[in-house]
């Protein structure tokens, strides 16, 4: 016998019909010898429509008052379907977040979920019933008990979360598609259904706003190797496996909120190579890193910085026998460069650098959490550490240093963050189980191509390129709440009164992008930086696959593509297993489909997302 628990969305109930078909699943696995919990959102459109009545009363609704109004939509469908589950004879109890004990932090709106109390929820599967859960809300440690809700995404959160109080053999998150597919199949309906994928893939495809799962739900699943597996609530297939490295142990206490980062690697096996004053047009990245494939030299971070005039510059780092590729990967692309003509910054120039070290942060869910990275360059700040690249992920953030200070970077990392010392090197894995099914094979380089055309850029010039510069600007954003995606620091440095000063330029989500403009705009005359510059017309177009590293060309191909179609890349930036371009708002999804074609990995049927 399994214990399991299964989340419906709100398409799956979203009617009696709907319900009536959901009991008669959740009969059929329970007839199969398993203990079943099972977690609910609100019928259909129930939430937007109790959004819409509380902005016609007022405009500025009051957060406890919101969390009051929109924790009863699941309390109509937790009820209904217990009693269609009674009308089948099978007993059921239908209980509220505050019943079970789901307690979260008091944070109206946007709660963590803390700690769950499971013995409610086991007294009554001792006692064959199905329990039956609203998902989305919690209730608080306070004398007063007040009931939250988490946010968007809540209920995918609280069923990942009861899975791993309860020790669940496996989580089910039924939908409206037939799992996680290689992109949405509203812009390409040929998307592929995908056996199984990795939380790290996982993560980085809901985050960039695939929304078949939320990054919390991930990260839970991460954090503790909760099985997850992700259905079509029409339909029998057997969906897609997100799979779970084998964690380290940790509490059930502060579920949510306990630590977000797990481990401090390092790598002094890098050099840089730098290319400055690239002609800023299409197919120029596509030449360069074809010959770079060419070459058969496998590349680790990419970054490509904002324009300067009509040229950008491009950084990537090489590992493993380092002076010799460098000078290989310098030697394959100085033709091209010299095969472009003069810009009205002067002529491209080639630039090795060796003797540098790349340190990261790793654990799931960092990037929703704005302190974390700003922590991290606080602590090279304090460190007397200079970063010369960042390169940020769902699941890592990596800076580029000296080597010489490699060892002091790490070990102030590993200090701040509370990481025992077990000098982690490269190329850890995630090669995680889904209980007792077979072994997964080899994954192909490329699993999937996410669109986000909800974020903004933001640059500011002439930053000084000194220890604390980051940390003073990244506290300062997180400050105020606002997460950072990308984040790119120019190669080109200038001189201004006798201090070098580089450019950073990052995304944010749009909806932060003029709060954060004016808020650095203050710290530009506050510190002497120079022009804070948004462009909120841009898409980000990402490629994510746990199989692309050590795999020499997936860079070229993506760039390649858009190429073809004389699309413009205006950034660039990568971690181990995604490479993200900006493009202009009005190429993002043209530049998804031609990269998902190149890529091969359009199926012969075409997915119907329902209505």
């Amino acid at each position: 016998m399994a214990l399991i628990v299964q989340k419906y969305g709100g398409t799956s109930v979203g009617s009696v019909e709907r319900i009536q078909a959901v009991a008669q699943r959740v009969c059929k696995t329970v007839k199969a010898g398993n203990s079943l919990v099972v977690v609910l959102s609100a019928m259909g459109k129930t939430t937007d429509g109790l959004v819409k009545l509380a902005y016609e009363i007022s405009q500025n609704p009051n957060s406890r008052e919101m969390d009051m109004l929109l924790s009863t939509g699941e309390q109509v469908s937790i009820a209904l379907l217990s009693m269609a589950l009674q009308e089948l004879g099978q007993p059921a109890i239908s209980l509220t977040g505050a019943q079970v004990g789901i307690v979260t932090e008091a944070e109206h709106t946007r709660a963590r979920i803390l700690h769950i109390e499971t013995e409610r929820i086991k007294r009554h599967l001792n006692q064959n019933k199905v329990v039956v859960i609203a998902g989305f809300q919690g209730i608080t440690r306070t004398e007063e008990l007040e009931i939250t809700t988490l946010g968007r995404g809540g209920s995918d959160t609280s069923a990942v979360a009861l899975a791993a109080a309860l020790c669940s053999d496996f989580c089910e998150i039924y939908t409206d598609v037939p799992g996680i597919l290689t992109t949405d199949p509203r812009l390409v309906p040929e998307a592929q259904l995908m056996d199984e994928i990795t939380c790290n893939e996982m993560l980085e495809l809901a985050s960039l706003g695939a929304k078949v799962l939320h990054p919390r739900a991930v990260e839970i699943a991460r954090n503790y190797g909760v099985p997850l597996v992700v259905r079509s609530s029409w339909t029998d297939d057997p969906g897609t496996w997100v799979i779970s490295p084998k964690p380290r142990p940790r509490p059930l206490v502060n579920l949510e909120i306990a630590r977000s980062v797990d481990d401090v690697e390092f790598d002094t096996n890098q050099a840089k190579v730098a290319m400055l004053r690239v002609p800023d047009k299409p197919g120029v990245a596509a030449r360069l890193f074809g010959e770079i494939a060419r070459q058969d030299v496998d590349v680790d971070l990419i970054i490509q910085s904002i324009h300067e005039g009509n040229t950008n510059d491009i950084a990537f780092t090489v590992m493993a026998l380092i002076l010799k590729q460098a000078e290989a990967v310098a030697a394959a692309i100085a033709p091209v460069l010299r095969s472009q003509k003069a810009t009205e910054n002067g002529e491209a120039e080639v630039m090795v650098q060796q003797n540098i070290a790349k340190v990261s942060i790793a654990g799931a869910g960092m990037i929703g959490r704005p302190g974390v990275a700003a922590k991290m360059f606080t602590t090279l700040a304090e460190a007397g550490v200079n970063i010369q690249m960042i390169s940020t992920s769902e699941v890592k953030v990596s800076c580029v240093i000296d080597n010489a200070d490699c060892d002091r970077a790490v070990a102030s990392l590993r200090a701040a963050f509370e990481i025992e010392d077990e000098r982690r090197t490269r190329g850890q894995g995630d090669k995680g189980t889904r209980g007792k099914l077979s072994p997964h094979p080899p994954l192909p380089p490329v699993r999937g191509v996410a669109l986000d055309m909800k974020q903004a850029r933001l640059a500011i010039r002439q930053v000084q390129d000194r220890p604390g510069t980051a940390a003073k600007l990244f506290g300062l954003l997180a400050q105020y709440n606002i997460s950072v995606d990308m984040i790119i620091q120019s190669q080109r440095c200038h001189m201004i009164n006798g201090v070098p000063t580089r450019d950073i330029a990052f995304t944010v989500a749009r909806i932060d992008a003029q709060a954060a403009q004016k808020m650095l705009q203050q710290a530009a005359a506050k510190y002497g930086w120079g022009e804070v510059v948004l462009d909120s017309a841009i898409a980000k177009v990402s490629i994510v696959g746990a199989g692309m590293v050590g795999q020499p060309g997936i860079a070229a191909t993506m760039f390649e593509a858009l190429a073809q179609h004389q699309i413009n890349i205006q950034m660039i930036a990568t971690s181990e297993i995604k490479i993200s371009c900006v493009v202009a708002q009005e190429e993002g999804v043209k530049a998804l489909q031609v990269i998902h074609t190149a890529f091969g990995l359009a199926g012969n049927q075409s997915i119907q997302v329902p209505a």
